[in-house]
């Protein structure tokens, strides 16, 4: 995870509510530890749109983390996740550049599809009802 040493010093009311109310009905958050149960190593997100028949996920892993299929049962859980909560379609919107979270998702049924307007993204879309 890339995290900046810079701080913020004073946060507002507002912004820490906007930060920390989440409303579980539409977005969720999954996470990962290490062996231990100290260390995060991997996050998953899944946020619904107001209708709950789409959704989108963002799944991260820490670096000295990756190739150990943390992504790859993150994935599952989500659409997993996502399939019982009703949605219809989940997606993600990834760089063409990566090359591993692509190809992670097609492994699990999800298809590339061009991003309008950014030739430099590809929407991974997964249709979560012949899952």
């Amino acid at each position: 995870m890339n995290v900046s040493s810079r701080g913020v010093r004073e946060m507002s009311h507002e912004r820490l509510l906007a930060m920390t109310q989440v409303d579980h009905r539409a977005t969720e958050h999954f996470l990962a530890f290490a062996d231990d149960g100290k260390a995060i190593v991997a996050t998953a997100m899944v946020a619904c749109d107001p209708s709950m028949t789409k959704a989108e996920v963002a799944i991260s892993v820490r670096a000295e983390d990756k190739h150990k299929g943390i992504a790859w049962e993150m994935l599952r859980h989500a659409a997993r996740y996502a399939q019982s909560r009703g949605v219809e379609t989940l997606e993600s919107l990834e760089s063409r550049e990566n090359h591993e979270a692509i190809e992670l998702e097609r492994e699990q049924g999800f298809v590339a599809i061009p991003y309008p307007d950014d030739a430099t993204l590809v929407l991974i879309r997964k249709d979560l009802r012949s899952a």
